[in-house]
């Protein structure tokens, strides 16, 4: 299945969960990231157990320092 990540077309398994999708794009760090599907965010414990679905629109923000 086809989804959308950060505007990036990725060819992923059906059952691909938050975490799965996360590894499988290669995120260096998981600390500082916030993940949207379809515009809602989804809290960091959900990870593991929110399963994506074909077409979702799923939006990665890493925070970063500065001042």
């Amino acid at each position: 299945m086809e989804v959308l990540v950060n505007n990036k077309l990725y060819a992923v398994q059906p059952d691909t969960s938050v975490t799965a999708l996360l590894q499988f794009i290669q995120l260096s760090s998981l600390k500082g990231i916030a993940v949207a599907i379809n515009q809602e965010v989804v809290p960091k414990p959900d990870w593991p157990s929110k399963l994506l679905s074909p077409s979702d629109n799923v939006t990665i923000i890493q925070a970063t320092q500065g001042g």
